[in-house]
């Protein structure tokens, strides 16, 4: 007779809260569930019950009689343990809740708190792996396959398939692997940086496929392809008769990604007004259908992309910083190829196979003029460009060796940080500051105002009421911002009306 398998270990929950009526709650519910629990009033109570043994799930208020409940989750992470963390906000607190999720937090939950949800988001945090399952060495060359991991894969045959179509082992693409490995293990919203053509789509299914929501579905949004009058329903979904043509109910993007992960990519285009209603669906995880009366709760995690530079935008007042902020919780910023050529005979192997898989041909010689030639080419549209060129290089090909298309090829433009310093020596500089975090906020500011107005300067030739229509400025305006910032003509003088 074979002997029953063993029953798996009751989870270990600690609460932190200091209302008793919600703290014993909090217990009841998870009780309920079959976990284990303990609780605590304060912080002191807390780090007493941490000093002498290990939770699988800390879940704490914000305000403690004696203290914060950032500093536990502070703690936690310094002392890497293994704990996931869940932090409890103030209704509409989305200042605390930001701040939760970069100090370690694996999710949040709002008051008052939806015992359904909160169930939902202990459980996704008992799934999570701790630490980061993926570490490990990534060789190429990379897979190609573009299918979506088969559903009988594991976790970490997901994230290895993934992880390997991201090519490359420069240092700075490494940098972004490990930078997904660690991210990938949190509900905390990413936005993925990176000039068009750079593969910010893959970095987005390498996190989810990374991720404990890798069973989910994975929805991505092209935000700046959706006529502006159908962004709420496409978004939210719409109940019938709602509009013109609803002949049914619908689910939107926020319904079809539940349990899974929501990729909004090209963020930077959506209309203010969506914004404003983006940011309040994201805050509060519930969302009203067009036409319906009532919000239901929605379980996603957020990632977003964008080649703009949503700073920038925020500036000049075309992007709303409250959500800026919410979805730049963390951020991956993926290089342009000119930063990683080193990288270019692995992508081309990489690519040339796939243009080969497609065609059910043989896979052409990389040759070392063909090599050659694509490492002169300015490859300005990044990896979408190398493809396309080599796509050409095999169509015009012989079968045995490969050129690139010269009419494909057209040479670079003077980039802008040399005409940056041609008007002011060391503004080229400026462009590597613009995915740091700054460490003053006020100079870091400055310095974009000044790039800004130098580009402007040095595209209409130094002529300041010109520079000054394209700024939006009048001519007193920029005079001032010139001599404030230290911005001098060509020849050392700030004449040229």
């Amino acid at each position: 007779m074979s002997s029953m398998p063993p029953l798996p270990e009751p989870a270990r929950v600690l609460v932190v809260d200091d209302e008793p009526d919600l703290r014993t709650l909090y217990e009841l519910t998870l009780l309920r569930e079959g976990h284990r629990v303990q609780a605590a009033g304060t912080l002191a109570e807390a780090r007493e019950q941490l000093e002498y043994q290990q939770f699988d799930v800390v879940i704490t208020d914000m305000r403690l009689p004696d203290g914060l409940g950032l500093e536990l989750l502070r703690e936690i992470s310094a002392a890497r343990r293994p704990e996931r963390s869940i932090m409890i906000t103030a209704y509409g607190s989305a200042e605390n809740a930001v701040e939760a999720l970069k100090s370690g937090a694996f999710d949040y939950l709002t008051k008052p708190v939806d015992l359904k949800q909160f169930r939902s988001v202990v459980a996704s945090a008992l799934q999570s792996p701790v630490g980061a399952p993926f570490v490990q060495p990534i060789t190429p060359p990379a897979s190609t396959d573009s299918t979506p991991p088969n559903s009988t894969a594991t976790a970490d045959d997901q994230g290895t398939k993934a992880l390997d179509r991201l090519v490359g082992e420069s240092v700075a693409m490494r940098g972004v692997k490990q930078r997904i490995v660690k991210v990938a293990t949190s509900m905390a919203p990413v936005l993925i940086q990176g000039e068009s053509g750079t593969g910010k789509e893959l970095v987005a299914c390498a996190i989810h496929a990374c991720s404990h929501r890798n069973s989910g579905p994975l929805v991505p949004v092209n935000c700046g392809a959706i006529p502006e009058n159908l962004l709420e329903a496409e978004f939210f979904g719409a109940r019938k008769g709602s509009y013109t043509g609803a002949a049914q109910d619908r689910d939107g993007f926020f319904q079809a990604a539940r349990g899974g992960t929501l990729f909004l990519d090209e963020i930077g285009d959506l209309p203010l007004a969506m914004q404003a209603k983006l940011l309040r669906a994201i805050q509060e995880r519930r969302v009203r259908p067009l036409g319906d009366t009532q919000e239901e709760a929605v379980d996603v995690r957020i990632l977003s992309a964008t080649h703009k530079d949503l700073a920038s935008e925020v500036q000049a007042g075309r992007f709303r910083q409250d959500l800026f902020y919410r979805l730049n919780v963390i951020e991956i910023v993926v290089p342009p190829l000119r930063e990683r050529r080193e990288d270019l005979p692995a992508l081309c192997q990489a690519l040339l196979t796939r243009i080969a898989s497609d065609s059910n041909a043989p896979v052409p010689p990389l040759s070392d003029r063909l090599l050659r030639e694509v490492t002169e080419a300015p490859l300005r549209g990044n990896v979408r460009e190398l493809e396309n060129l080599l796509h050409r290089a095999v169509a015009l090909g012989d079968g045995r060796e490969c050129d690139l298309d010269p009419l494909s090829v057209t040479p670079s433009p003077t980039p802008a940080t040399e005409v940056a310093d041609a008007i002011v020596p060391g503004s080229a500089a400026l462009v590597a500051q613009a995915h740091l975090i700054p460490s003053d906020l006020q100079a870091w500011l400055d310095n974009q105002e000044k790039e800004m107005l130098v580009r402007a300067l040095g595209e209409t030739g130094f002529n300041r009421t010109a520079a000054a229509a394209r700024l939006g400025l009048n001519l007193r305006q920029i005079r001032y911002r010139m001599a404030r910032l230290g911005i001098t003509g060509p020849g050392g003088d700030d004449s040229g009306e």
